[in-house]
């Protein structure tokens, strides 16, 4: 059965590089892609009249159309469907998620350290699906997939995100695990890289990755289990990455909120950022 990839696009450019990049997500999944546009009119003090209903409607049906057209000619053989919806868009975006394999969308800023707008750390912390947040000056480059993983709790779905992805499109996938340090950074210290700790963790994380080794052999895998903060060590591998991918504990954040190293890779990471919601 076909899938869904749903995309909310505003008429911005972040939202035109989304619905580029959901475009050919679609294409290599052979999913629908649907278009969809929150149109909740906002009220405020320096406008005078608000605009009717129908003339809101039919703003949103023109900017709808204008990015169905623009997905259908870099991917001409794509599905596609349209709603637009007044509501908030983080409310929208977030129902959308629950009959959608995959939600995108545009992050504002061009390069590392700008800041991820209120929608989507909305969205990212509160969707059914993965959200993916594309960000980046070329977020349509392709490269490496880059995934954290904690191997106290590594969540499947994160993992069979990460090597789906790197197997559509014949690219390596780089799994990083961390594992704090006191002051002393020696590589003999008890919890130093030549540590019991060090090599427990690197077993650990073979023995979660067997798996995805064995369900996926064309995939490159490289792993690595190193000292440092986990969001520190996740932005720097995402240098040139094409995609990296954090999880979200179900049940475990307050309501709106991602964890620390989710929230600092949305941040900072010059890439799309895939968060994807596991047990």
């Amino acid at each position: 059965m076909p899938g869904r990839i749903a995309v909310g696009v505003d008429g911005s450019e972040e939202s035109m590089r989304a619905v580029d990049w959901a475009a050919d997500e679609a294409a290599l999944r052979n999913a629908e892609l649907r278009l969809v546009n929150a149109s909740l009119w906002q009220e405020h003090a320096l406008v005078a009249v608000r605009p009717s209903r129908d003339v809101l409607a039919a703003r949103a049906q023109d900017l709808l159309d204008t990015m169905t057209d623009r997905a259908r000619s870099r991917r001409s053989g794509i599905t596609t469907s349209e709603e637009e919806i007044e509501d908030a868009p983080d409310s929208v975006l977030v129902s959308a998620s629950a009959d959608a394999d995959l939600v995108v969308l545009g992050s504002y800023g061009s390069g590392a350290g700008y800041t991820v707008g209120s929608v989507g750390q909305e969205v990212t912390a509160e969707a059914h699906s993965p959200v993916v947040l594309v960000r980046g000056s070329k977020p349509d480059e392709g490269g490496r997939v880059v995934v954290g993983l904690d191997i106290r709790s590594p969540g499947e779905e994160l993992l069979q995100f990460a090597f789906d992805f790197a197997a559509r499109r014949s690219v390596p996938v780089h799994v990083l695990h961390t594992w704090g340090l006191t002051a002393l950074h020696h590589p003999m210290h008890p919890h130093g890289e030549g540590s019991k700790e060090a090599e427990a963790g690197r077993a650990a994380l073979s023995e979660a990755v067997r798996p995805y080794r064995e369900r996926f052999p064309q995939v490159e895998v490289q792993e690595e289990a190193t000292a440092g903060r986990a969001a520190g060590r996740l932005v720097e591998a995402a240098a040139g990455a094409g995609i990296t991918v954090v999880g979200r504990r179900r049940g475990r954040q307050r309501l709106g909120h991602l964890g620390a190293v989710a929230h600092a890779v949305l941040h900072h990471a010059d890439c799309p950022v895939a968060v994807v919601p596991h047990a």
